[in-house]
């Protein structure tokens, strides 16, 4: 199987610790992008290809019309074997869907929904520049429910400015009370040259509002303990879900599993490589779909990339896996260095199987997960 991820590269305005690729635009340039990417889509139909997950992300991808996000899904549903039973995503700020919007959604294909909701606190988000408050939030989530969606996830930011761990307990509990079934929840980062980054270049002050790591560390944590009390278990570092909710869009990338990417900047890992799609909007839509391929992991170590990206799930790494792609046993002291895994199982940063057949990191061992790795390969 085989996942399809379509870059949405617009905004209605960027968020001022936001690094991804995206710019503003209006309705003449969504409609010639749109042509463009089912262009795109159309270049690679392959039937024999079978879909089981296909995520639109972005950006804000509910930018664009209803109308123009269904008829790229039915490209894709047209050009590839799209199961069923497909869970397939369209990420959402809450300004821009209606209960109109969202039913279209609904119909058109879409069976799951993240909303970018950040924060329950109005302060909060107007810190963050985001364009929504958070009745705007609520109301767009009780739509999707009435629409019909019962797969809908919400984003939550731990460290925003001016934030407390009361502010942030608040926004749990308000958010968790809605009909959500899954949490994506993000530590706020100060990315080079974003607009955040410029703001505390030339007011140093800023940076005092945003919380230091040892504070970042303890919400982490608190977020964790009021999430599971809710019936949100952790499954990955930043994510959260009722059980059978886990995305499985999302899952595929952190199991080294193959997905498509379509759109300027969207990655792909197909037939063994990874590469993306280097260019801009522009570009793509002057060259009609036909963007320049970038290949990005010539020289990867396999079983290094799988260390790193199973220790970011809770299920782990699975050390039978891992020897079968470690083919020049480069990493056969992992299991067999039983003094440094005790010793993080003592430290509390691991967990080890019965069998010792998988390694997981506790929540703490999330927190310093760089740290863990680094320790296990050495």
């Amino acid at each position: 199987m085989c996942g399809i991820y379509i870059h949405i590269p617009f905004c209605k305005r960027k968020c001022i610790y936001c690094d991804f690729y995206s710019v503003c635009g209006d309705d003449k340039l969504y409609g010639d992008f749109v042509s463009a990417l089912n262009r795109s889509i159309k270049m690679r139909k392959d039937k024999r290809i079978k879909v089981d997950t296909v995520y639109f992300g972005g950006g804000t991808p509910t930018v664009l019309k209803s109308s123009q996000l269904a008829l790229i899904l039915n490209t894709v549903k047209n050009c590839f074997d799209v199961s069923p039973d497909a869970e397939i995503t369209v990420e959402a700020n809450p300004c821009t869907v209606t209960r109109e919007s969202l039913n279209e959604l609904f119909i058109g294909g879409f069976n799951r929904i993240s909303f970018g909701i950040q924060s329950a606190s109005d302060d909060e988000l107007s810190a963050l520049s985001r364009l929504h408050n958070y009745e705007q939030a609520k109301e767009a989530v009780l739509n999707a429910e009435s629409a019909g969606f019962t797969n809908i996830s919400a984003d939550i930011m731990i460290g925003i400015l001016n934030q407390t761990r009361q502010s942030l307990a608040d926004s749990i509990e308000k958010i968790t009370s809605l009909p959500v079934s899954h949490i994506s929840a993000y530590m706020l980062k100060v990315e080079e040259n974003t607009p955040l980054d410029k703001m505390i270049k030339r007011d140093s002050n800023i940076l005092k509002s945003i919380a230091d790591d040892d504070e970042m560390s303890d919400r982490y944590l608190l977020m964790c303990r009021l999430l599971e009390e809710k019936g949100f278990l952790q499954y990955e570092i930043s994510n959260f879900a009722k059980p059978s909710f886990e995305s499985r869009h999302n899952l595929r990338y952190w199991r080294c599993e193959e997905y498509l990417g379509f759109g300027p900047h969207a990655h792909s890992y197909f037939d063994g490589k990874r590469y993306f799609e280097n260019c801009n909007v522009s570009q793509f839509i002057k060259s009609d779909g036909k963007s320049e391929i970038a290949y990005t992991d010539t020289d990867v170590d396999k079983a290094e990339e799988y260390i790193v990206l199973s220790l970011r799930l809770a299920e782990g790494l699975d050390t039978d896996r891992l020897a079968s792609l470690d083919k020049e046993g480069r990493y056969r002291n992992i299991t067999s260095n039983a003094m440094e895994i005790n010793g993080l199982a003592d430290e509390r940063l691991i967990n080890i199987s019965q069998n010792g057949k998988h390694l997981s990191l506790t929540e703490r061992g999330f927190l310093v997960s760089n740290t863990v790795i680094s320790r296990l390969l050495n």
